[in-house]
């Protein structure tokens, strides 16, 4: 039997020489050889082909490839959608009012010694952060982020070290915060002239330095040279007194006092240093509990805010005013503000919270000038008693352009 298609395998037809059939030897459905000049007739008379042209149901290479591309097209738009991009999508995050409360608990509560009700807000300002070691994104949110201003977009090797987890990621945020809590009570107790205690043991002796070999971990440092030691400022500024000159530290170990020799080295800032990384415990008179209902925010970005809301929790006056501020900036126990990530995201964040005043740690003010939100005034400050005369100017009235600014 005659095939019911044309397999273009050979020409078809009973009469006429191979490659010749007559013109009679159609079949149904398809069209009738076309005579050539010479008297024969075309092996593929379709319309709109030439002789020497493949029918139809014959890929041509150029079909074939075009086949090909076309499943490699969709294949590498399926690898887009469903293959997580090496890259972070940082976000503006929700606010939380450290004088208020988070679920049915309140942020900051204090045992032990009185507090006092609080008007208005003291915000702390978050990031919401998309991709990297705890989750994944698809190129198309990647490339979501780069389209949307509020978002900002980073290779996810700038953020993280190859290898990072998801779980090593939370254990430092979690870390981070419970850190920055601590150095949170202990600059507001400071700035309000509560005394408290605080130790610093050695957490590890860094490798090549001044105190390798002589300091040893879990050693707790009680004095350099007659200074004794009640907090890092005062370490530091014993290290700097002393210089490059060789000078006894004193530390408590397994239980007895031992007293090293060691001299201090610079480092490239210039200040001295003994070569070790310390822990922080602290010893203080009143029970402070913050970040409760906070269990998904990490990292030691809100210690300025935390503080701030501390000193009014323990003062009957109204530090705000009922105003609503918002702000970011890392803490020690000294009150030093220090610089934080997503500074842009925050202010957005802020803004979008209705905040009337942002507190920036000045160490960010080259990436908040130009970036302010219409209507959100923005002060610089780099300490917690800078942070705290701010609030309280501008509780009273005061204008944020009155005070420092962001300029570059």
């Amino acid at each position: 039997m005659r095939p019911s298609h044309d397999d273009s395998s050979a020409p078809y037809g009973k009469s006429g020489a191979a490659g010749n059939p007559g013109p009679g030897d159609g079949r149904p459905g398809m069209p009738v050889p076309a005579p050539q000049p010479d008297g024969s007739y075309s092996v593929y008379p379709y319309q709109g082909l030439g002789q020497g042209q493949p029918a139809p149901g014959r890929r041509t290479p150029r079909a074939r490839a075009m086949l090909v591309s076309g499943a490699l097209a969709l294949l590498l738009g399926a690898a887009a959608v469903l293959l997580p991009a090496q890259y972070v999508v940082e976000s503006p995050g929700p606010t939380f009012n450290t004088l208020g409360s988070a679920g049915d608990k309140d942020i900051i509560e204090i045992e032990g010694r009185t507090s006092y009700p609080a008007d208005g807000e003291l915000d702390l300002t978050t990031v919401y952060v998309s991709g990297g070691p705890s989750t994944n994104i698809s190129i198309f949110q990647a490339v979501g982020g780069w389209l949307n201003p509020d978002d900002v977009v980073y290779p996810t090797e700038f953020l993280y070290a190859p290898g990072t987890t998801s779980d090593e990621v939370d254990e430092q945020n979690a870390a981070a915060m419970t850190s920055s809590q601590e150095a949170a009570v202990a600059a507001a107790l400071t700035e309000l002239e509560i005394p408290y205690t605080q130790e610093l043991t050695v957490a590890a002796v860094v490798e090549g330095s001044a105190a390798e070999g002589l300091l040893q971990p879990g050693d707790t440092v009680l004095a350099v040279g007659d200074t004794r030691i009640d907090g890092i400022e005062t370490l530091r500024n014993a290290l700097n007194d002393v210089g490059g000159s060789p000078t006894e530290v004193t530390v408590r170990r397994d239980g007895a006092e031992e007293v090293e020799t060691v001299t201090p080295a610079p480092n490239d800032a210039g200040t001295y240093q003994l070569g070790i990384e310390l822990a922080t415990t602290f010893d203080f008179p009143f029970d402070v509990e913050i970040g409760q209902g906070m269990e998904r925010v990490g990292g030691p970005s809100a210690g300025m805010m935390f503080a701030l809301g501390i000193i009014d929790r323990l003062t009957p006056e109204q530090l705000t005013e009922g105003k609503h501020f918002a702000g970011t900036g890392t803490i020690d126990a000294a009150g030093n503000v220090g610089p934080i990530g997503g500074i842009r995201q925050k202010l957005i964040g802020a803004s979008d919270a209705g905040a009337e005043f942002f507190l920036a740690p000045a160490a960010n003010c080259a990436e908040v000038a130009g970036h302010v939100p219409e209507g959100l005034g923005v002060v610089r400050v780099s300490t917690l008693e800078e942070a705290l005369d701010a609030v309280q100017k501008l509780a009273a009235g005061g204008s944020a352009a009155d005070l420092p600014q962001c300029t570059s």
